[in-house]
């Protein structure tokens, strides 16, 4: 079975509002072995939501609507979906007394505008809301099934767990569907691409999509079975291939942010880490720091912006910024060597760099980054050239550094 979702409302096509709805409902739908293959925003116009809702209905073995059941002329959904379907509303008084009650409740006297909420789709079957004054509607037509749900979380999460779930078990037939997610880093989303092309064109199931993010990309397998054993089987046969062909840029198999596993390496070899930061201006630290018990392995980190700063706290030989100047290799090493010589630590990170929007020159432009690390026997510095804004060049400095930090913790080191 596959499954269509549509959220409705102008103010989901605005910068103020997101659809959170439809990710709920993705969960709970994969796990029934649903598939959802669309997801539709509408606003609230009358013309537009009747031919969404048709075509949806037209297409897809489940629809679901999210929103549009109110009280007011701009909730559409009951009109259009019996515009949609060629079938009349009628008013179910029983539905009346549990509205009127919630008013009573409050105090008040129940407004006629919300005798609109008791109207119902003919042969559909009434979805209760205990939490609200908008009833769901679950319809089967021509073999589709069409299940209108209210738009606020609290209504909607558990009236589709409670009531639709049970009545999807009946209608879905027998299959589940597994998802796992591998994350990377240090490498682009077309190296990605070949690398693991060869091995997922081999295959219709598990359904793979690589994402690209801020300094990271995510491959996604999508396996479909008969049962969870069958959907699972697909899964491990295919992901270890995909796992070997990307290798150390591989961070995380079970969703762990990159600090997350860094810091797990760092414990289980009881090692500790101090950074000396520029340009991110304390974003590293903060991100080690973010995980919980980072006091057992991050021992502090200095923010130096200014060159006097990089030589009375870190020393960095004056002769180091006035040669190289303080974005260079030689100032980057320094720093790492500084603070881990000053903190006594395992490892020092030390972060230099030009994260603009001003300030770049010919030789040293916005984006230009290096990142050292220092340990026991060397220290090892990294320069990158990130393009983007502030926020973005700063962010994947970070993420440099921690990808340096986890890839000389692995076995064998790097």
């Amino acid at each position: 079975m596959n499954a269509e979702i549509i959220a409705i409302g102008s103010e989901l096509l605005t910068p103020h509002r997101t659809d959170t709805n439809s990710l709920f409902l993705t969960e709970h739908l994969n796990r029934l072995g649903v598939d959802v293959v669309y997801k539709t925003v509408v606003g609230d116009d009358r013309e537009r939501l009747t031919a969404t809702l048709a075509l949806a209905l037209s297409r897809s073995d489940l629809v679901l609507s999210i929103g549009g059941l109110g009280p007011t002329g701009d909730d559409l959904t009951r009109e259009c979906a019996a515009a949609a379907l060629g079938r009349e509303l009628r008013r179910d008084d029983s539905l009346v007394e549990p509205i009127a009650a919630r008013f009573r409740k409050r105090g008040l006297p129940m407004p006629e505008i919300n005798l609109r909420q008791t109207l119902v789709l003919d042969g559909a079957v009434v979805l209760p809301n205990p939490n609200g004054t908008a009833p769901g509607q679950w319809l089967e037509h021509h073999g589709r099934i069409l299940v209108l749900l209210p738009g606020p979380p609290r209504e909607l999460c558990p009236m589709f767990e409670n009531l639709c779930v049970p009545l999807l078990r009946e209608k879905v037939p027998p299959a589940a569907i597994r998802t796992r997610v591998l994350r990377l880093t240090g490498i682009t989303e077309s190296a990605t691409e070949e690398r693991i092309a060869p091995i997922y064109t081999q295959y219709r199931n598990p359904v793979t999509t690589i994402l690209a993010t801020l300094g990271e990309i995510q491959i996604h397998l999508k396996s479909f079975g008969k049962d969870e054993a069958e959907a699972q089987a697909r899964l491990e046969e295919m992901f270890p291939r995909i796992e070997a062909a990307v290798g150390k840029y591989a961070f995380s198999r079970c969703g762990e942010s990159l600090e997350e596993v860094a810091a797990s390496l760092l414990r289980s070899q009881g090692h500790t880490v101090a950074v000396a930061e520029s340009c991110t201006g304390g974003l590293l630290a903060e991100r080690l720091t973010s995980v919980a018990g980072s006091s057992s392995y991050f021992w502090g980190g200095m923010v130096c912006y200014d060159n006097q700063a990089k030589m009375d706290w870190l020393d960095v030989p004056a002769e180091a910024i006035e040669t190289h100047g303080a974005v260079s290799e030689k100032v980057a090493q320094a720093m790492a060597e500084g603070i881990r010589r000053r903190a006594g630590t395992s490892w020092g990170i030390g972060i230099t760099g030009v994260a603009g929007p001003g300030g770049g020159t010919p030789d040293k432009p916005v984006g230009l980054v290096y990142v050292a690390l220092a340990g026991k026997r060397e220290t090892k510095v990294l320069e990158r050239r990130y393009p983007g804004e502030r926020a973005t060049v700063r962010w994947q400095a970070s993420q440099s550094a921690l990808d340096m930090l986890r890839r000389v913790l692995l076995p064998g080191g790097d």
